[in-house]
């Protein structure tokens, strides 16, 4: 695979410093990857885009899934998990996922997470959509995800790793081999380095996370904003499956023009035993899946939209009034605040809530051991697609996906820094390009791109509002390319044209790939091709850019992904976007 040669407009790194490994992300992927590379004797530096506990695992509520209960299995919780994923699956990465999932939760353990415990004394196990058994460990109650967030902050700074933080990846930089050789970066405020630099390493973890940020209501904090994915567009690697976006079921509904993050309802809400009712009260799940309010989330959030519909509401409520005080205040601490906050209160009435983008099922296509298409350029957590999710992530399954490929990452490089198949410690990089290719959008922009995809990519799809998100997205490009070839302006380098830049690239490859996907599948939903076609689509939808820009789209022949090495042979003509 070879650098499409487009990079960013920025200014030419300032600074450098040197390291075997840098990771770029501090979730749970991104910590356990640097942690595990430093426990291997490898220099790593953490580079992260705000401050080490910033970024979606903080946010997270329900917990992590793992076959930890008295009676449950791996196979079966593989079981639930293909389900879900509605036949795009990797069945070989799931089953990878569920056997060592186990043992990398007691290693969360062991590096200081606390989860909470039954009263028998071992941990205390709940259920949440999909799932058949009770198997989400979680910890004070609600604030999972800040749990393992703080446990890893802690071991990282407790050893002492060299960390970045706020400070946004710019681009992958390559060697004359087309080998990763580091990355730029934007260092935003005081500290050791400021302004654009550079990590000079043979190998890159991008744990980066999703890109929620590209709909105008999701659950993803401000910074996911697809940095990884379009970095690695254009360091010339695949993409996977983003046509697959979760859309959470219950988000707090904050009114019909409310953008930006938005509260999440965990699903371990429905789990202890609340209840779907639209404005009558009526349980309208019942019926609609054996596991009523816990079946599979694009099934709850369709039935929710559809109930909308019927009924012209812009919400249903989630009721959970039965609970009492003593548990929303024990069980669900954090989500009570929120809600509260925001003048509900769920032990005395119905929370209002609706679909809201949630979670990237697609994304930097890896293999088993996360590598990528780009050799030295290693992807896990939500910006990676190993085919664990398929069509639809199960709950819970993403903190567990990260513990578990950031693992595999960590011993990749290690094995190969051992037999000496990683290049010099210091890679000579490629010359900073003299005229930048990659013209930058406005900071407005990001608004505009974010009301394009919610119109015409979000839960309900159409060949019809695609077609308009897809040709309004390339009349954004197309007036950014001119500006900059015509009269060599573009927007100003910054954070805020970054990551619009950004924006627009993930979302012209999302509009692409839904285009493509005529079916409805798991949480792709096309109003204008309702069923699922197995014969045509059971199948993964993968995309590169091309060095002008364009877009290659093609499908794979088998739910299995082929290897990451020499990139996947085309079974369909590419289509260019």
């Amino acid at each position: 695979m070879t650098s499409t040669g487009i990079r960013l407009h920025a200014p030419e790194p300032g600074w450098a410093v040197a390291a075997d490994v840098v990771v770029v992300g501090s979730g749970v992927a991104g910590l356990t990857a640097a942690l595990r590379c430093e426990a291997a004797g490898l220099t790593t530096v953490v580079v992260t885009k705000a401050r080490l506990d910033d970024g979606s695992t903080r946010w997270a509520q329900g917990g992590i899934a793992a076959a930890l209960g008295e009676g449950d299995t791996p196979e079966q919780h593989l079981d639930d998990t293909l389900v879900a994923g509605v036949g795009l699956c990797d069945e070989e990465a799931v089953r990878t996922l569920v056997t060592e999932g186990p043992d990398a939760v007691r290693r969360l353990i062991a590096t200081g997470a606390h989860f909470d415990e039954s009263t028998e004394g071992g941990l205390a196990l709940t259920r949440e959509g999909g799932h058949h058994r009770r198997r989400i460990a979680h910890a004070g109650g609600d604030a999972t995800g800040a749990e393992i967030s703080r446990a890893l902050v802690e071991a990282v700074r407790a050893r002492g790793l060299r960390t970045v933080e706020n400070a946004l990846v710019l681009d992958l930089l390559t060697d004359a081999e087309g080998r990763t050789a580091g990355v730029t970066l934007h260092v935003m405020g005081e500290g050791q380095h400021d302004g654009v630099g550079a990590v000079h390493a043979p190998a890159v973890v991008l744990a980066t996370g999703g890109m929620g940020q590209v709909f105008s209501a999701t659950t993803n904090p401000s910074v996911s904003t697809g940095d990884g994915v379009a970095l690695a567009l254009r360091a010339g690697a695949e993409v996977s499956d983003l046509e697959f976006v979760q859309f959470h079921p219950t988000v707090l509904f904050l009114g019909p023009d409310a953008e930006g993050q938005q509260p999440l309802v965990s699903e371990a809400v429905r789990g202890e035993g609340a209840h779907l009712v639209d404005a009558d009260g009526v349980r309208f799940m019942l019926g609609q899946h054996e596991l009523a309010e816990l079946a599979p989330r694009d099934i709850v959030a369709k039935a929710i939209t559809r109930r909308m519909q019927e009924r012209g509401a812009r919400h249903m409520y989630l009721d959970a009034r039965h609970f009492g005080a003593d548990m929303w205040e024990h069980r669900f601490p954090t989500i009570l605040a929120a809600c509260r906050a925001h003048g509900i209160d769920p032990v005395t009435e119905p929370i209002p809530v609706a679909p809201a983008a949630h979670y990237a099922s697609g994304g930097v296509r890896t293999d088993p051991r996360g590598r990528t298409t780009v050799p030295g350029l290693y992807a896990c957590g939500e910006v990676a697609c190993t085919g664990v999710h398929g069509a639809n992530r199960l709950a819970s399954n993403s903190l567990l996906e990260g513990l578990v490929y950031a693992e595999r990452i960590a011993a990749d490089i290690a094995a190969g820094h051992t037999a000496g198949t990683l290049h010099a410690r210091v890679p000579a990089p490629l010359p900073h390009p003299d005229h930048p290719r990659h013209p930058l959008l406005p900071p407005e922009a990001r608004l505009t791109i974010q009301r394009i995809m919610t119109e015409g990519a979000g839960v309900l799809r159409s060949a019809d509002s695609l077609t308009r998100a897809a040709d309004r997205l390339r009349g954004l490009h197309a007036e950014a390319r001119e500006a900059l070839h015509e009269n060599g302006k573009t927007a100003e380098p910054g954070v805020d044209t970054w990551e619009a830049t950004n924006l627009l690239c993930v979302a012209r490859v999302l509009a692409a790939a839904a285009t493509l996907r005529e079916e409805t599948r798991g949480c792709h939903w096309r109003e204008d091709h309702a069923e699922r076609d197995d014969t045509a689509w059971r199948r993964h939808v993968v995309v590169r850019l091309n060095p002008d820009r364009t877009l290659a789209v093609h499908t794979t022949d088998t739910p299995e992904f082929p290897p990451t090495v020499h990139g996947a042979q085309p079974t369909h003509r590419p289509q260019e976007q």
